[in-house]
């Protein structure tokens, strides 16, 4: 979506428009989960909170100051995740891309899809993750390929490949220790990069 449609679309949201908040609610309800869960390794927690995030925009749809509606949201979302393990006493495992000043310099940098540096990044991450996640046992690769690409249920790619939906959690949840592990210098804009496409 460009950014006049885009522009329009807040606007709509802004005025009361509850068809531009059905848009958004289904353009970004799951993209918003996905990302959320990678902080919380919990489903379901993961979905409280966008919900939280999402009817929040709605009910301050007119205070709420809005540059980007992508970004506001990623940053609603990150924002309350990290207060949830903050609040669970649990170790962020971040790098220095945590810190505040970091952060509103990526959050600068991918507002704009034509930065330049922003796509030389972005090419550089994409090199980087591809031959990380080449770089996971076979049987770890192609169920990790099947969920992420191939947006194949547990269930299906158990069924595909005659193992149990536990191995197939297993083997997702190993990819992303790995790829945390290999790509820590990278974590979050990976994460803004690699789970964030519509």
């Amino acid at each position: 979506m460009n950014a006049d449609r885009m522009n329009r679309l807040t606007e709509r949201l802004k005025q009361g428009d509850e068809k531009a908040f059905k848009y958004i609610y289904e353009r970004y309800y799951e993209p918003l989960c996905r990302f959320a869960n990678l902080f919380l390794n919990n489903p379901f927690r993961a979905e409280e909170i966008v919900d939280d995030v999402v009817f929040y925009l709605w009910e301050n749809r007119a205070s709420v100051e809005i540059v980007s509606l992508q970004a506001y949201l990623m940053r609603a979302v990150r924002n309350r995740c990290l207060n949830e393990l903050k609040s669970q006493h649990e170790e962020l495992c971040f790098s220095s891309f945590s810190y505040a000043e970091n952060r509103d310099f990526l959050d600068n940098l991918f507002a704009d899809a034509r930065h330049p540096l922003g796509v030389l990044l972005e090419r550089e991450l994409e090199e980087k993750l591809a031959n990380a996640i080449d770089a996971l046992p076979t049987e770890c690769r192609t169920v990790f390929k099947k969920s992420r690409f191939e947006k194949k249920k547990y269930e299906e790619i158990a069924d595909e490949l005659n193992i149990s939906v536990n191995t197939v959690k297993y083997h997702i949840k190993n990819a992303l220790s790995v790829l945390q592990e290999k790509m820590a210098d990278y974590l979050e804009i990976c994460i803004l990069l690699f789970f964030w496409k519509f």
